[in-house]
């Protein structure tokens, strides 16, 4: 996987005319993004990567507890088994707090949804549903980078980065990776989320804007025609070109040429992409674009779908901004902000799924739902209140569908109370290998040379989960 050509992180500098550090590569025979082999050989093309920043309530979504509810306001029986940073976290008893919301069998697979999400529902023979994930850190910032770059600490390459280093991109006109976040404002650890790490520059998201200009930076300079400037780029090309062959064994100047290049397309095909005014009507209903509480979402879902069909390897959506009312960190009123969490992403997600399957697209994508972290069975605040629930870094629910993933399958399991795995928990870096299993990509042969070691998006490895891998 490495070669002259991947020594791409001094790309960050000197892009000039357009400034473009996060897009630092076309898809060119020799270049960073050219179309490689997939290891395994998988159905799956490209990935949509759904994360809700904040933390799920699994036991109040995808997680059917009915002990808890004849629990609530009592003690787990047995809470000594309550330590560490569960028991240190929390300042009130460990009372339980029962789900106020009525789950029902669907599809069949027969398997059990809140009511708070009657659109996804429809959806669940397409999924496979992990259960009792465990991250290394319950904390919000830790565990989203632990999520979505496998380790909790900033600096290490995201998955995206990965996909996109280990397949290339078969679109010419786009980056291999596109990153839509929330209007409403950026995740935690902004983009270090989406971000390279230690891979080359021209691996990390590119953020899509899903209004206005769609990327910063690219607009064509003012008074610049599009034909004097296609000129000006070939005479500095040509120039350029002269200048690399006197050293041949450097890759920065190619590095750079290859961006101006990929920049100029983009001019033309980033905002046709943004432009969703092709859309016909029964479409734009189905992401939810005609009502007010669905629409922002369900946007950023069509986009998706959208980039997918361009061709774009890797997109990840992010709901929730930072730690607010606005995120699923539900630490009080957990009924009344996961009524409002679920319906603006429900019918959207649905949608997209229905959406990707009708265009024969469903199996050639992975989809995959994600967030940081679960939440605690426990009281966070008063019990005859507006009870909230705390951090659970030992019950994160996850599911994924598209590609060779076994539709209705579960992996996993948590215990009564969804306070943590029944059995043996599922770590995230197993999750991270079996998303790059369901690409054509085997963790063991990924690697990259970094700091005198080899490095991996998994570490010291992970276990692919075969049991949600169909075929």
């Amino acid at each position: 996987m490495i070669n002259r050509r991947q020594i791409l992180k001094s790309a960050y500098n000197g892009l000039g005319l357009l400034a473009l550090s996060d897009i630092l590569q076309a898809e060119l025979p020799s270049g960073p993004y050219a179309p490689r082999e997939q290891h395994v050989d998988r159905k799956a093309k490209r990935c949509i990567f759904l994360f809700m920043q904040g933390g799920v309530s699994q036991m109040d979504s995808f997680e059917y507890k009915p002990e808890l509810n004849k629990l609530h306001g009592k003690r787990i029986p047995g809470s000594h088994n309550i330590r560490g940073e569960l028991q240190g976290r929390l300042s009130h008893h460990h009372s339980c707090v029962g789900s106020p919301f009525k789950f029902s069998q669907h599809g069949e697979s027969d398997r059990y949804v809140s009511e708070l999400f009657p659109h996804m529902a429809s959806q669940v023979d397409k999924m496979a549903f992990i259960h009792g994930i465990e991250t290394d850190n319950p904390n919000h910032g830790p565990s989203t980078l632990h999520v979505t770059t496998g380790s909790q600490f900033p600096g290490s390459a995201s998955v995206g980065s990965w996909v996109s280093y280990g397949l290339g991109t078969e679109n010419q006109d786009m980056p291999a990776y596109m990153v839509i976040q929330d209007p409403r404002g950026a995740p935690v650890n902004g983009g270090h989320v989406w971000g390279n790490g230690y891979l080359p520059a021209a691996y990390q998201g590119t953020l899509l804007r899903n209004e206005g200009t769609p990327i910063l930076n690219l607009d064509l300079p003012r008074g610049l025609s599009r034909k004097r400037q296609r000129s000006e780029l070939d005479q500095l090309r040509l120039l350029n070109q002269r200048f690399s062959s006197r050293f041949p064994d450097s890759t920065e100047l190619e590095a750079r040429i290859e961006s101006y290049e990929l920049a100029y397309r983009m001019q033309s095909r980033a905002p046709e992409l943004v432009d969703i005014s092709d859309e016909p009507e029964h479409v734009r209903k189905l992401y939810g674009l005609d009502n007010g509480a669905t629409a922002a979402f369900g946007r950023q879902c069509l986009m998706a779908r959208r980039l997918a069909e361009s061709g774009v390897r890797y997109t990840m959506l992010v709901h929730g901004v930072q730690i607010s009312a606005s995120s699923w960190d539900d630490h009080g009123d957990v009924k009344g902000r996961m009524i409002r969490h679920s319906k603006e992403v429900d019918k959207p997600v649905a949608g997209l799924l229905a959406d990707l399957e009708q265009r024969g697209m469903l199996d050639d994508t992975l989809v995959v739902w994600a967030s940081e972290m679960g939440r605690t069975p426990f009281i966070n605040g008063n019990i005859g209140g507006s009870p909230g629930r705390d951090h659970n870094k030992y019950a994160l629910v996850m599911w994924m569908a598209g590609g060779n993933v076994k539709g209705g399958a579960t992996i996993g399991g948590t215990d009564a109370f969804s306070l943590r795995a029944a059995e043996e928990s599922v770590s995230i870096r197993d999750v991270h290998a079996t998303i790059l299993d369901l690409m054509g990509l085997d963790d063991e042969l990924l690697r990259f040379h970094h700091a005198g070691r080899l490095r991996r998006l998994t570490d010291i490895g992970g276990t692919v989960l075969t049991d949600m891998i169909a075929g």
